[in-house]
């Protein structure tokens, strides 16, 4: 699949997810056990704000410490829809250049950091609806696109701290990348 499309598609999976949270659910806890849904709706949308600056050459010593904290504002669905949108046109624009992005652990082509945000949305969104009682259920060809991406990384992100420690799956391919990622995809919000 083409990376454009791959991270066009997982975006929308993400935003179609944030479109369906209720006003009463965003301090509800996730399955990203550090995280509320409105802290891993903030990471989501500091992810797609920091693709546009990175996308269009800049480096994190130009974008500093702007898009730190709380990005939000009141309307959190308007805002990650906008800022999605932002990533989606930024991307399709600039990923046919072949430039490189600089990113924390230094430089990488624009295509492997554009695959990282397609993870990440793709994961979250599950994340999201597992947390607010969504649809959990992920396209099969986008979840086939990031696990064969994803089996070559699995371990480098765990070493990194990145994802917690695999854990059992039934077998389908969502589990498993579910899984892959330190996610139990039966996981449900502890009851009061």
């Amino acid at each position: 699949m083409d990376v454009t499309e791959l991270h066009r598609r997982t975006t929308e999976t993400w935003t179609s997810r944030l479109g369906a949270v209720g006003t009463d659910a965003w301090d509800r806890p996730t399955p990203c056990t550090e995280w509320s849904v409105r802290d891993l709706v903030n990471h989501v949308v500091g992810e797609d704000a920091w693709t546009v600056p990175l996308m269009n050459g800049r480096t994190i010593d130009d974008v500093g410490d702007s898009l730190d904290g709380d990005l939000l504002g009141d309307d959190p669905v308007r805002t990650g829809t906008r800022s999605a949108a932002e990533a989606v046109e930024v991307v399709a624009d600039r990923l046919p250049s072949g430039e490189r992005v600089h990113l924390s652990y230094g430089e990488e082509t624009g295509e492997e950091y554009v695959r990282q945000l397609a993870a990440d949305h793709l994961v979250h969104a599950w994340d999201l609806a597992a947390a607010t009682g969504g649809d959990r259920a992920l396209d099969p060809e986008l979840v086939a696109e990031v696990a064969g991406w994803f089996a070559e990384r699995e371990e480098m992100y765990r070493q990194g701290g990145v994802i917690g420690p695999r854990v059992e799956a039934s077998g389908d391919a969502q589990s498993e990348l579910l899984a892959a990622c330190g996610r139990d995809p039966a996981w449900t919000p502890p009851q009061p």
